[in-house]
């Protein structure tokens, strides 16, 4: 049985992210003010890799993290000929190690290092019906690491189901652009986010709910703006991404 759920939500997974039409001619609409021809992105949380393709269709290098292995094979199918994408096979967290995921067969979009947050969102609607159960260790990397080996990104996606402010306490340095998950069961996972970047830098946010992959302010919000917004969100509020775009790092150069 715990096959048959597998193979289903990895199907389910593909389906989502490659075979709903327009989806990624509007994906490359949104992410191209964030994304230029000859830079450098992180996809932490590559999953079906839809964001290493928008990238690498906007001109830019990608490296993609992933630590769930059948979503990293499927990775190295797609994109592993391509000398534009370096594929890891691991998570990443605030310190390099080991991890033990906790694995959802049916729902592998959220599969996690954390069981705080899976305790956190079990109690939300959203995720009735959802249950995990203990899966292999897996290596556990940093942003810092990937920044030494492979350079300065110039935008940063952390989609870890609640191992993003985890991620961002790996990060030593400001970086042009981050985006990171929210969800209103675990909405002080993204308020921490929204903390640890303000020690690195000033940053300006926005929101993008679910997969609509459009701005939800017309105007970018400071970071006491975005925390009001994540902190008066209802309970049974969609999820979706906070975007941090940098204003000035630490030393005030803009």
């Amino acid at each position: 049985m715990n096959q048959v759920a597998r193979w289903a939500g990895i199907l389910r997974s593909l389906v989502i992210y490659y075979g709903i039409p327009f989806r990624a001619r509007r994906l490359e609409r949104f992410y191209a003010s964030f994304v230029t021809p000859g830079s450098l992105c992180f996809d932490i949380g590559a999953h079906a890799g839809n964001r290493i393709r928008c990238w690498r269709r906007l001109g830019a290098r990608v490296v993609a993290v992933e630590p769930q292995p059948d979503f990293a094979a499927i990775l190295r199918m797609l994109y592993g000929s391509d000398s534009g994408v370096s594929l890891l096979e691991a998570a990443v967290g605030n310190s390099p190690g080991t991890g033990r995921m906790l694995i959802s067969p049916r729902t592998p979009t959220v599969t996690t290092l954390s069981r705080q947050w899976a305790q956190q969102v079990a109690r939300s609607p959203a995720f009735r019906g959802v249950s995990w159960s203990a899966g292999q260790e897996v290596t556990v990397t940093t942003l810092q690491t990937l920044i030494d080996r492979y350079g300065m990104p110039c935008f940063i996606k952390l989609d870890i189901e609640g191992s993003e402010a985890a991620a961002l306490e790996g990060l030593s340095c400001s970086v042009a652009a981050v985006s990171f998950e929210y969800l209103p069961a675990a909405r002080d996972t993204a308020i921490q986010c929204v903390e640890r970047l303000s020690s690195l830098a000033i940053y300006q946010y926005n929101w993008s709910v679910g997969e609509s992959h459009r701005l939800g302010s017309a105007t970018w919000l400071d970071a006491a703006a975005i925390r009001e917004f994540l902190l008066e969100l209802p309970q049974d509020a969609a999820s979706g991404d906070i975007y941090a775009r940098l204003v000035a790092d630490g030393s005030g150069a803009r």
